[in-house]
């Protein structure tokens, strides 16, 4: 059997194949109702399938976005993945995920690859970016969109959340309780100290606890970001002789690991120990008890990374706080901090 073309599909609509590839591809140009369903309708009987290759040959660019995450079993980022291979699906993208594994080795693997395949944009996560994955960048000229981080060794449009805010709002509230302080756990050692949303949620905590006039000195643990090493740290913090009376964590899944230490130590939550997270993934609903956290509307952060990363004009001249995308955090109560729901 012969293969269909557009000139085929032009035909059966009584159009120029020009005006199909604008119904194949949403545009540039508008086609009117009437020749848009003309054109559906010969696409079905014919069974068209357009040459995505040739397309993207002919275009230089192909319906995939780029997406480098740093580790997609945290759920986080696996959430975060998700809306924007929703927002992607919305614009007639795909989506490709690449893990970076914190490495900056990983990050330049993915970037070159991604690039290479002709990707119509990127859309970065990235801890502390290298000047070497800025340079990969700036040599391929590509349209990337920083999502959730926003890294100083490369300049470009970023879509965020006020992690300070969220951060303030979590541990005011924790003080709110009663209690004279509040601990923190913040990052790993080497993070970021500007960019970084965990080095802003240690801030955030830093800020609220300097407005009620209490010291941080000796109340911020080190801490990497999943629940597995976290529980590991809260084991010794809990059981040392200075037990905090409330932590405040810089992610869900450090929170998750604080919960299941106290659980082991006989420690009531929260009556013995308030605790608090940040991302509000939907696994902090179900944990006993439910965990109050700080929430941003990733959906919606998802969809501004997609149509930014699409957009023609995406790298355009200004200062870099206009070039930013600012999302405010929520926080939602649960048990966790003493609140009955």
């Amino acid at each position: 059997m012969a293969k269909v073309t557009r000139d085929d599909v032009a035909r059966l609509a009584g159009t120029s194949t020009a005006v199909v590839s604008y119904v194949i591809n949403n545009g540039p140009r508008p086609v009117a109702p009437a020749t848009r369903e003309r054109v559906l309708a010969a696409i079905k009987e014919l069974g068209y399938r357009p040459d995505r290759v040739a397309q993207a040959m002919a275009s230089r660019r192909t319906d995939l976005i780029g997406m480098i995450v740093p580790d997609a079993r945290q759920p986080f980022f696996a959430e975060l993945a998700h809306a924007v291979e929703q927002a992607a699906a919305e614009r007639g993208k795909m989506v490709l995920v690449g893990n970076s594994d914190y490495r900056t080795e990983r990050e330049i693997h993915y970037l070159r690859a991604f690039l290479g395949m002709r990707v119509s944009g990127l859309i970065l996560v990235s801890q502390g970016m290298s000047e070497q994955a800025a340079s990969e960048i700036e040599a391929w000229d590509a349209r990337v969109v920083l999502l959730h981080e926003r890294p100083e060794a490369i300049d470009d449009v970023a879509v965020v959340t006020n992690d300070i805010e969220g951060a303030q709002l979590a541990t005011r509230h924790l003080l709110e309780h009663g209690h004279p302080y509040v601990a923190c756990l913040g990052g790993v050692p080497n993070t970021p100290a500007v960019g970084d949303p965990v080095a802003d949620h240690v801030e955030g905590w830093r800020r609220a606890m300097q407005e009620a006039r209490l010291s941080t000195e000796g109340r911020l643990f080190e801490a990497p970001y999943n629940r597995y090493d976290a529980y590991q740290v809260a084991l010794k913090l809990l059981a040392g002789p200075e037990r905090p009376p409330a932590i405040f964590c810089s992610t869900d899944d450090q929170a998750f690991g604080v919960l299941r230490a106290a659980r082991e130590l006989r420690i009531e939550v929260p009556t013995e120990l308030a605790v608090a997270g940040f991302d509000d993934v939907k696994e902090a609903a179900l944990t006993d008890p439910p965990l109050t956290t700080v929430a941003s509307d990733r959906p919606a952060m998802a969809r501004a990374a997609v149509d930014l990363v699409l957009d023609d004009s995406v790298r355009v001249a200004g200062s870099r706080r206009e070039r930013v995308k600012l999302f405010p955090s929520a926080l939602v109560v649960r048990r966790s901090c003493g609140c009955h729901e």
